[in-house]
């Protein structure tokens, strides 16, 4: 297998050129963007090639981590009671939402607006609470307990992310948001900062294909709610490429503008990409082919 990766990140590391760091957060515009790496994860063991080991911040692939722990929390109809399901159709960062926002169905968990608003349901007595709870929970579902925020990203994020400010406004203004915006949104900022490496998204990956079991045997997320997570990621997970990117590859997966993407397929194994490069869409251009390569060499299409 490691051989097969080697072969398919090498083919792929062309694509790196024709992507574009994502730059409106400032930190981010640092990225290299010739680095590229892969990590795949299942019950017979590791594998891996190139740039796996190199950290860079978790960004919207946190979008199903927020979703994990409010369903844990409340259960999936509470959540479908708050956020619907369907496909925007709209860029993750849009603020095009007016009248709609009154509709809950309307917003997504996998873009920024449904993404504040679904943080904000995550239970805490406090937003230190909520953020602490959280970041323990990544920890688990990654199996590192190293896990720490890039302070400087997360900075860069706080003082740039005034869309984000609008969106978490709009909610507050229709009854979305209890407490205060800006403390959430520190929340939120922190999380999407989150340092991460492939296979702290491969072992994410492999607990969704596994069906809420980790690799440890433990379970930490029932059966009923991997298969609502796989549907959202397969439905919404690559921003408004999702539709292309279930025709070329069908399988779940969310991905961020540091570069990664979390996959996972069913009942084999979680992937975990990185390469910052991305298209106008916001996903990783190589990241996304080595995901077509991988998914032809071994069938993992669902469909």
């Amino acid at each position: 297998m490691n051989k097969t990766l080697e072969q398919i990140l090498e083919s792929s590391r062309t694509y790196t050129s024709e992507g574009r760091v994502a730059d409106y957060i400032p930190e981010l515009a640092k990225a290299n963007r010739e680095e590229i790496g892969i990590f795949v994860a299942t019950a017979e063991g590791d594998y891996y090639a190139g740039d796996w080991d190199k950290p860079f911040t978790i960004q919207s692939i946190v979008k199903p981590i927020f979703l994990m722990l409010t369903a844990i929390d409340n259960g999936i109809d509470f959540v479908k009671a708050h956020v619907g399901v369907e496909a925007t159709g709209k860029p993750f960062n849009a603020i095009d939402y007016a009248e709609p926002l009154l509709l809950k169905e309307h917003i997504n968990p996998m873009v920024n607006i449904g993404a504040i608003a679904v943080c904000g349901l995550v239970k805490a007595a406090s937003n230190e609470e909520r953020f602490q709870r959280l970041l323990h929970f990544t920890k688990k579902i990654t199996g590192n307990p190293q896990l720490e925020i890039d302070r400087e990203v997360y900075e860069s994020e706080k003082k740039t992310g005034n869309k984000n400010r609008a969106l978490a406004y709009l909610l507050k203004n229709s009854g979305m948001i209890y407490g205060s915006v800006e403390e959430l949104l520190d929340v939120y900022f922190a999380m999407c900062s989150v340092k991460v490496t492939c296979k702290d998204l491969a072992n994410m990956g492999y607990l969704l294909a596994n069906r809420g079991v980790d690799r440890s045997g433990e379970r930490i997320i029932p059966r009923e709610d991997t298969i609502f997570l796989n549907a959202v990621l397969t439905t919404s997970g690559m921003y408004d490429g999702s539709g292309e990117f279930a025709t070329t590859v069908g399988i779940p997966a969310k991905s961020g503008v540091g570069g990664g993407i979390m996959a996972d397929c069913p009942g084999r194994m979680g992937i975990g990409i990185y390469s910052p490069g991305l298209d106008k869409k916001g996903n990783s251009v190589a990241g996304v082919k080595m995901l077509e390569r991988l998914s032809r060499e071994l069938q993992l299409s669902i469909f």
